[in-house]
Formats: structure tokens, C-alpha cells, sequence
């Protein structure tokens, strides 16, 4: 797994051969299918090692941060941050197979963010200001939260790591949260805002 997240570092998953992360992990291509039954296999677990290790970071984040309530934008995507930088090859394979070529990953990535953001839903729903929400709404802004965030580290990636950037980037998806989470606010639910009548 590690030589395939080193080979995909600047190319897509789709391009590589089965020979290629064979000959990179230093078997013999027949040896492979003893650990997966195919370059589709290995794909889709890329995705779930690389998903389940940014959500238990981002759970643990907020679990650290519960005494408070709700971790905020800022502190969100520090966390997020964090996280990005020190597992970049990671990132930059789900970044860039989001919306790649082979369909098995692709569809891997996409169920791994609605986990993602479900997970994201519960949290919302513990929130006494959010307690009579519809689940579907919560789910709604989750999509939104995820969206922002994942939007953010795919513009990192492609920032090449200047600081200044950075910055511009973590403030601007900043915004784009407290702008969702005051849209919250005037939210009624039942396709309603607050002070309309529709």
C-alpha cells in the first residue's frame, strides 16, 4: 500500500500496473493476489486506511474539544490541516481519484464521505440549538461542511506550499463555514428561514 500511495504521487491510479506495485514492493506479481484480489481491491483500500484515518482524527479532534461544544471553523480545519500535512501523498491520491477513472475507488471515496458526513450529522444533532432539526437537514449542512473541507484541501494540495496561500486558503473556507453556520441560524426547518413565511 505505501509503494502504491508513492507511485500515484504525481500520476492517477488508473495508470498504474499491477507489474509496477509489484515490482515496487519487491514481489513477484503472482504474490500480490495473496493480499488483494485485484489493482481495484488495493484501490478501495487506499481509500478506506486513508478515510478512516482522517476520520478518527477529525473524531478525536472534536472529542478533545467537547468540553466546549461544537469545535469551531478555525479549529475544524486546523485539525484538518494538520492532518493533511502530514500524510499529503494520501490527500493528494483521494483529491485527485475523487473524480478519477477507476469507478470502484471513485465509488470507495464517495461512500467514505457520506460516512464522513453522517458521522459529522450525529454530532450536529447532539447540539441543543439543532435538536428539533430534521435529519435531512442535518445531513444537508453535513454535505456542505464536508464539501468546504475537502474543496479547501484539494486547493492546499494544489498550492504547492506556500504559507501565503495557506493562510488565504483556511480563511477563505473559514468563511465559507461561519456563512453556512449562519445560515443555520435562520433555518426553521421544514423548508422554512426564520422571519419568512415561506
Amino acid at each position: 500500500m505505501d509503494t502504491t500511495i508513492d507511485l500515484v504521487d504525481d500520476r492517477s491510479f488508473g495508470s498504474l500496473s499491477l507489474r509496477e506495485v509489484a515490482r515496487g514492493a519487491g514481489i513477484v506479481p503472482t504474490a500480490f493476489y495473496r493480499h488483494f484480489a485485484s489493482m481495484e481491491d488495493l484501490g478501495v483500500t487506499l481509500v478506506e486506511d486513508s478515510m478512516r484515518v482522517l476520520r478518527r482524527a477529525l473524531r478525536e479532534g472534536r472529542r478533545d474539544l467537547a468540553g466546549r461544544g461544537m469545535p469551531t471553523a478555525r479549529e475544524s480545519l486546523n485539525i484538518l490541516l494538520r492532518h493533511v500535512h502530514s500524510d499529503e501523498a494520501k490527500f493528494r491520491f483521494l483529491i485527485r481519484e475523487q473524480h478519477g477513472g477507476v469507478a470502484e475507488v471513485r465509488r470507495a471515496i464517495s461512500t467514505e464521505l457520506r460516512l464522513f458526513s453522517r458521522e459529522l450529522a450525529i454530532d450536529l444533532a447532539r447540539l441543543p440549538a439543532l435538536a428539533n432539526w430534521e435529519t435531512e437537514d442535518l445531513e444537508i449542512v453535513a454535505d456542505m461542511f464536508v464539501t468546504i473541507m475537502m474543496t479547501a484541501v484539494a486547493e492546499l494540495l494544489d498550492g504547492a506550499g506556500r504559507p501565503s496561500m495557506e493562510e488565504a486558503l483556511v480563511r477563505r473556507a473559514e468563511k465559507q463555514l461561519v456563512l453556512v453556520m449562519l445560515g443555520m441560524g435562520q433555518w426553521k426547518g421544514s423548508g422554512q428561514w426564520e422571519g419568512s413565511g415561506r
